[in-house]
């Protein structure tokens, strides 16, 4: 692989090149637009050479791995075919360093990886359906290219508040996005989505500016340990920026529906006061729940209250040491955010956020090898 990476981009470009001319029946799986799927098919490689020596952690990345490809459509024949081609590319790329030890070598970590991954989507297939279709319900525009999108499954969806879910839309065939519910569970079976229209983003731009009421879209199983139940009895802190607060959200709902005994800090952040999103309907609830507290932080406006980013109002309360944390928002807050409760005593076993890229890629596998409580994200 050292020899190979700094020709990473030539490398995927000829894998997808030859997996495509030689199994033609394949390429309907992908997206149109191959970009985003080269990036991770290196980044699993990585992910993979770096576990290798850590069985555990490698079998739990791979059976990530195995049961999210489900919804892609992907089948046991199609992992010999990837493994051929895979060879292939990296055979090409490495010149004189390819040998037939290191062939070998690469074929028993190939065909272990898949073993794992086809084992896994195995079990998974009796679990559960590889996606869901779903209805949406309503759309409400928020404002800030912001809507409230709500969709109703066409089977039951189980997942608990604080998870995410991939969704797959009309406009963008085979392109997943990730957005949390910003709900607790609830009775009808309904979900809903906040979405802002990212700049570029294709998915969340039609998500917010093109769906309508009666569009059908899919969505892929729940993932994530962002839940309630990693709080065990402590005081919780949490903090959300943006459509950050959605996942935060559910669990304050999931909280209230359930009688929580604890004292819940939410500190809400934005660039300007217009962009407090969700800040009046969290007030609304604090004023319903004693145990809920409700401050803003505002970076770029002068205001009357708290200014500052998150983290500069987050150091001025507290102390946090004895409490669990929960972050949500965009990842230089959420990794900042995170710092400044690590050095103000919280064990970084007690911060949890979610992934801050490609969830599948970038999910915390546990146990660490060499678990170190206070070690810098």
């Amino acid at each position: 692989m050292a020899v190979v990476e700094p020709q990473a981009a030539e490398v995927t470009v000829y894998f997808y090149a030859i997996l495509f001319s030689r199994y033609p029946q394949v390429r309907e799986l992908f997206p149109h637009d191959m970009d985003v799927q080269r990036d991770r098919l290196l980044r699993g490689l990585l992910r993979i050479i770096e576990l290798v020596d850590d069985p555990d952690r490698l079998v739990q990345f791979c059976s990530l791995l195995g049961r999210d490809h489900r919804k892609f459509g992907t089948l046991d024949a199609h992992y010999p075919a990837v493994g051929e081609c895979l060879l292939a590319a990296l055979a090409r790329y490495a010149g004189p360093a390819w040998s037939h030890e290191m062939a070998a070598a690469w074929t028993r970590a190939y065909n272990t990886a898949a073993h794992v991954m086809i084992l896994a989507a195995r079990d998974d297939t009796r679990l559960r359906p590889a996606t869901w279709g779903a209805e949406i319900v309503s759309h409400v525009p928020r404002g800030h290219g912001i809507a409230e999108v709500t969709v109703r499954p066409d089977q039951p969806y189980p997942y608990a508040a604080g998870q995410y879910v991939s969704m797959q839309t009309p406009w963008r065939p085979k392109a997943w996005r990730h957005y949390s519910p910003a709900n607790a569970p609830r009775p009808d079976n309904t979900l809903t989505f906040h979405v802002r229209a990212v700049t570029g983003g294709t998915v969340s731009s039609a998500l917010v500016h093109h769906a309508r009421v009666g569009d059908a879209v899919q969505l892929g199983p729940p993932q994530g340990d962002m839940c309630l139940d990693a709080a065990e009895d402590r005081d919780l802190v949490c903090v959300a920026g943006g459509t950050g607060l959605a996942p935060i959200r559910a669990i304050l709902e999931e909280a209230a529906r359930t009688g929580l005994r604890r004292y819940v800090d939410l500190f809400i952040g934005a660039r300007t006061a217009e962009e407090l999103y969700g800040l009046d309907d969290m007030l609304r609830m604090a004023q319903r729940q004693h145990w809920l507290s409700v401050r803003a932080a505002v970076s770029h406006q002068h205001i009357v209250g708290r200014e500052g980013t998150l983290p500069q109002v987050l150091r001025e309360f507290g102390p946090w040491d004895q409490h669990e944390a929960f972050l949500c928002g965009p990842p230089v807050m959420v990794t900042t955010a995170a710092h400044t409760l690590i050095r103000a005593g919280v064990p970084t076993a007690r911060i949890h956020h979610d992934p801050l890229d490609t969830p599948v890629l970038n999910t915390p596998l546990t146990p660490p090898r060499h678990p170190q409580e206070n070690a810098p994200l």
